[in-house]
């Protein structure tokens, strides 16, 4: 009697981007374990998911070369079947459906329940909030809110996002039990808009209380915040975040930039003056707070003059962290209908200006913490070095701490006590105290 022999599929999910694509590689991954299949994140697999970033130039190459890449792949016969997702797919889809047919289909950014269809799994809405992290189990996303409803001229997150579509509190404290569960212990609120949480389901702006609900959770012991648009910010998080211990004294808020005619084109709803009252308000009620923000370089009909503002703006404001981006002109975009009319070699030039200013005071900044004592949280072991991070650094972005793994032991996953004993712009050095 001959036997048939099966080969057996095993599904290789691939996430580019942001932490909100990783959040969505998780549910994707978490749905296809429940209906058993065989799935891995970024290893060796038969059936390939590229789940694709859209935002920028720079992010929409690397996704094409990705597909490319794998449907070379597919045609040498290493791979057997490759989708592609995520936002470059919903912007795009029928562009890269003609110029790269070989990809067995393409998806959106809401399409979840099709793609399990095309891959043999069930869409399984009891499993809400079950997920396969691929982040160190010490540290969790949580995306509280899809789409954004926010006008910016140069942003084309509301075409591939839709509108902004807040999870309830219970939901997300329902979420946070089970990771709790699973070992995390940093939750890492993430959203389009965090400032806008809410407003569409509890017609207010409710991350406060959404914040006392996450904190009554055992198991978390830091929470922190991404992604807060600077307009319309509800200050009780602050009120919040000075008394309450488990929020890290850390606020991530993109402000784009500071001259007045940018800031109206760019449609952000605020001004210098505006912003930097906020900036003061944030300081004056958690004083020792990190703040991180991003900044766009060389918009349309940014001028000499509004660079050298933003330039005097930052080293006034001495940022913890801070990011520079040089403008990408999207179509579709309010903005598109602008003259792209900065050079790209100029708008390069201005980028490295502004973080050669920001290397000096994280260089200053650094240099203040060494003799003090943090609690880090140890996420890896490197080379020859446990690499963790304060409350004041979040994941890939930020500062970390490095501590000589030839010298001591700390556990990787867990709190330890390190004092800070060097450091340079962007790395402290440190020693676990007993």
């Amino acid at each position: 009697m001959r036997t048939k022999s099966l080969k057996k599929n095993k599904i290789n999910v691939i996430t580019l981007g942001c932490s909100k694509n990783v959040y969505d590689s998780e549910v994707l991954m978490g749905q296809l374990r429940a209906s058993g299949k065989d799935v891995v994140h970024e290893q060796e697999g038969n059936i390939v998911v590229i789940n694709t970033c859209g935002f920028i130039d720079n992010a929409k190459e690397e996704s094409v070369n990705t597909i490319l890449e794998y449907v070379d792949k597919k045609e040498q016969g290493i791979v057997d079947k490759v989708f592609v997702t995520g936002c470059l797919s919903e912007r795009y889809k029928p562009d890269l459906e003609k110029e790269i047919p070989n990809v067995d289909q393409y998806f959106g950014t809401s399409d979840l329940p099709q793609l399990l269809k095309v891959l043999g799994a069930d869409y399984k809405h009891e499993l809400l909030g079950e997920r396969l992290t691929t982040t160190p189990k010490n540290y969790a996303y949580l995306k509280i809110s899809e789409g954004c409803d926010r006008p910016c001229s140069f942003c084309a997150i509301p075409l591939m996002r839709g509108k902004h579509v807040s999870q309830t509190i219970e939901k997300l404290v329902a979420e946070t039990e089970k990771l709790a569960k699973n070992g995390v212990k940093e939750l890492i609120l993430i959203a389009q808009d965090l400032t806008y949480y809410g407003l569409d389901i509890y017609k207010k702006r409710n991350l406060a209380e959404l914040l006392e609900n996450l904190i009554k959770v055992d198991g978390i012991e830091w929470i922190r915040l991404h992604y807060a648009f600077p307009t319309g910010f509800p200050m009780d998080v602050l009120d919040l975040m000075k008394k309450e211990p488990k929020i890290c004294n850390y606020i991530d808020i993109p402000l784009q930039h500071i001259s007045d005619s940018v800031l109206k084109s760019m449609r952000r709803g605020t001004t210098q003056e505006k912003t930097t009252n906020l900036l003061k308000e944030f300081r004056k009620a958690v004083p020792d707070m990190t703040i991180r923000t991003t900044l766009i370089v060389g918009y349309p009909g940014e001028t000499e003059q509004d660079f050298l503002i933003l330039k005097d703006w930052v080293q006034e404001m001495r940022f913890e962290r801070l990011g520079c981006f040089a403008y990408s002109h999207e179509e579709n975009t309010h903005a598109f209908a602008l003259d792209d009319d900065v050079p790209a070699e100029v708008k390069q030039q201005r980028a490295t200006e502004i973080m050669d200013i920001q290397a000096q005071i994280s260089w200053d900044l650094n240099q203040e913490k060494i003799g003090k004592t943090f609690k880090c949280i140890i996420d890896r072991k490197e080379g020859s070095y446990f690499v963790g991070r304060t409350e004041f650094d979040s994941p890939d972005v930020d500062n970390e701490v490095l501590i000589d793994a030839s010298k001591f032991y700390v556990k990787v996953g867990d709190f330890s006590m390190i004092k800070i004993i060097d450091a340079t712009e962007f790395d402290l050095f440190g020693e676990p105290i007993s």
